[in-house]
């Protein structure tokens, strides 16, 4: 399966609410095959529908870089059932090329998604694994990592930002 461009700040699909999948037909499994060989080509831990040009709530989660018993996780209309405690680390975006930034986000999360067979699984997710979770989660609400920022922290990449948006 071929890969598919990533969609960098500035494209408007990245600030839509994405649509629930009805369906996880053919044209849905293609994009779940095409997104893990995107996600696997640009080397990122995670990447959400709407990261491709598509706005759908699927995203997928793939931690193998870091974890070797780690596979391709993939959440098809995922919600989020709990957070709790609170970290803060470095995070970046394949839709930010080269920004990173540090964000608070909560330490744990439990979801509730579908897989790609259609059953409904709930996840609890610590560490890193959270954090890819509720990254990838946000995306699927029009929601990104610099909306996490501090004031001072977003006027600190404004130009950046300014430079991705006209690239877009």
């Amino acid at each position: 399966m071929a890969d598919k461009p990533i969609v960098i700040y500035g494209d408007p699909v990245l600030r839509e609410t994405a649509e629930t999948v009805e369906n996880i037909n053919r044209e849905a499994k293609d994009l779940v095959a095409a997104m893990i060989a995107t996600l696997k080509r640009a080397n990122g831990l995670g990447l959400a529908a709407p990261q491709v040009g598509v706005s759908q709530k699927i995203f997928i989660v793939d931690l193998s870089a870091l974890e070797l018993t780690e596979q391709v996780r993939v959440f098809i209309n995922p919600e989020i059932v709990e957070t709790s405690g609170e970290i803060t680390m470095e995070e970046g975006c394949l839709s930010f090329p080269g920004l990173f930034q540090k964000v608070t986000r909560p330490e744990q999360v439990v979801i509730k998604a579908i897989d790609l067979d259609g059953y409904e699984f709930t996840l609890e997710a610590s560490g890193i694994l959270a954090r890819a979770i509720l990254h990838e989660y946000d995306h699927l609400e029009g929601t990104l990592f610099i909306d996490h920022l501090s004031t001072v922290s977003r006027t600190l990449i404004k130009g950046k930002l300014k430079k991705m948006e006209a690239a877009s």
